[in-house]
């Protein structure tokens, strides 16, 4: 019996639609692929689906006072990275 080729289920899946990304050394980075030639000396992967934001809302008040229930600063955060994205006064 033959030996499937080492990126079948890979390619089975872009056949059905799947985005596809190629590993990089040289960038080493994902990249996207969206032909390939299936070499074996490549490391390839489905692209993954995005994390989504974190969005927080707080109460930011001067010391010594009194905080209110209602938040007055949105703190949004790249699902990705973590890092903070913006944030803004309500």
């Amino acid at each position: 019996m033959r030996t499937p080729h080492k990126h079948a289920a890979l390619i089975k899946a872009w056949a059905d639609g799947a985005e596809i990304e190629v590993f990089l050394e040289h960038f080493n980075e994902w990249v996207a692929c969206p032909r390939s030639a299936w070499d074996s000396n490549y490391e390839y992967r489905i692209k993954p689906e995005p994390k989504p934001d974190i969005v927080e809302w707080h109460n930011v008040v001067p010391s010594g006072c009194t905080p209110t229930a209602t938040p007055n600063i949105k703190l949004t955060f790249s699902g990705e990275t973590g890092k903070l994205k913006s944030a803004e006064v309500l």
